[in-house]
């Protein structure tokens, strides 16, 4: 019987096996995607994961397979917030960039067995196809992405794809398996359907039904990604454990928002958010004064602003110190905790950013009329928890 385990290294260490490699992200980016080395690539794709298992397959996996594939699932549940569009489309330029083929998993059978769009599954592809608009619109480098319809590959494949998930049934308990309902949004002492129940089996099985060597979804998903290396293990033969490669978690604009909601409009910017929206959000936003942690914005400028534009413009008066350029995230988070940044200059040139990112998009939205009409229809649609 599986059970879990802790398979990280210690924190702020490179595993055994691992040499620490120094190259620039941002220079990288710039070369040619045949230029690449295999260091060079282990360097994208571990710059993208606040936790990477293991460190070790993931450098020999670049190594040896010209080709990987990564896989994310996601629901299509509500509106796009920002970390699920900015940061997801970093996050695939990175893996492309370095030989990898990504493919999403659009998993419209699991947001109805999770009671998304009220079990509609009409709602929920429209849902899908609105996200599929957004990536596209922003910039996301589709040449080797896939976007796959869970209920038609299952259609297509349904022996291969039960046999798995009945597999993984068998060999987990159900302890074990509620365990693993934090990836729905939902706690172990939720009162769960049955559909509910199966759903973390079903995700197991995704990954090895879509042949998947690297697992990059957020840290709110590690359960399920570990209970997966585990199910590999205990494969008799045992079949190949994928790389877990999980990016953080971006907070609520609110204070004690730990992650963004999207039945929360105030805990997040949505991707097709107006100007004005914006500017209000993040002016209600929780900032505190000389604090890093917990604080949400600048956790925007690390995850979103710096990474997309590699650069962060403060634009304030001379009598407040004048205009200044951050290229380096340890240099703004020694300004801020110094005083010398002040969450009055911060957050309004925080929006600016924010705005220009987003402004593609809402061109889109605004000037393609099916665009246009699928947001609408998105809009009218309830989201249910």
């Amino acid at each position: 019987m599986a059970s879990e385990q802790r398979e990280e290294p210690l924190q702020g260490q490179p595993e055994a096996g691992v040499e620490e490699i120094t190259a620039s992200v941002k220079e990288i980016m710039l070369k040619n995607d045949d230029e690449l080395t295999s260091d060079e690539k282990y360097v994208l794709c571990r710059s993208i994961g606040e936790e990477c298992l293991m460190e070790a397959e993931l450098k020999n996996l670049l190594e040896k397979k010209p080709n990987p594939v990564a896989y994310d699932g996601f629901e299509p549940s509500g509106r796009m917030h920002i970390a699920q569009g900015v940061m997801k489309a970093l996050n695939v330029n990175k893996l492309t960039k370095s030989g990898v083929t990504f493919r999403f998993w659009v998993a419209d059978w699991f947001a109805q067995m999770n009671n998304k769009m009220g079990g509609d599954l009409k709602k929920i592809q429209n849902v899908g196809k609105y996200l599929i608009e957004i990536w596209k619109a922003l910039g996301m480098d589709m040449d080797k992405v896939e976007f796959l319809s869970a209920s038609e590959e299952i259609n297509k494949r349904p022996d291969e794809y039960w046999t798995l998930v009945m597999d993984v049934a068998r060999k987990n308990n159900l302890k074990r398996i509620i365990r693993c309902s934090q990836i729905m949004g939902r706690n172990e002492t939720d009162e769960l359907s049955a559909a509910q129940i199966f759903y973390p089996c079903m995700q197991c099985a995704d990954i090895f039904f879509l042949k998947a060597d690297i697992c990059q979804l957020g840290m709110d998903q590690r359960k399920v990604n570990v209970l997966a290396r585990e199910y590999a293990d205990d494969c008799r033969p045992k079949r190949r454990k994928p790389i877990i490669l999980s990016h953080p978690m971006l907070p609520g604009l609110l204070q004690g928002q730990e992650k963004m909601s999207k039945s929360d409009p105030n805990s997040a910017i949505f991707m097709e958010d107006s100007e004005l929206e914006v500017r209000t959000k993040i002016k209600k936003a929780y900032c505190p004064p000389g604090e890093i942690e917990g604080n949400p914005c600048i956790a925007y400028v690390k995850y979103i602003v710096l990474p997309w534009n590699t650069e962060f413009e403060i634009e304030r008066s001379d009598d407040n110190g004048g205009n200044k350029v951050y290229t380096d995230y340890d240099e703004l988070v020694k300004d801020y905790t110094s005083g010398a940044l002040h969450p009055g200059d911060l957050k309004p040139a925080l929006a600016k950013a924010l705005n220009r990112i987003l402004q593609p998009v809402r061109d889109h939205f605004e000037n393609d009329p099916q665009a246009k009409a699928l947001l609408k229809q998105v809009k009218s649609y309830k989201v249910t928890k």
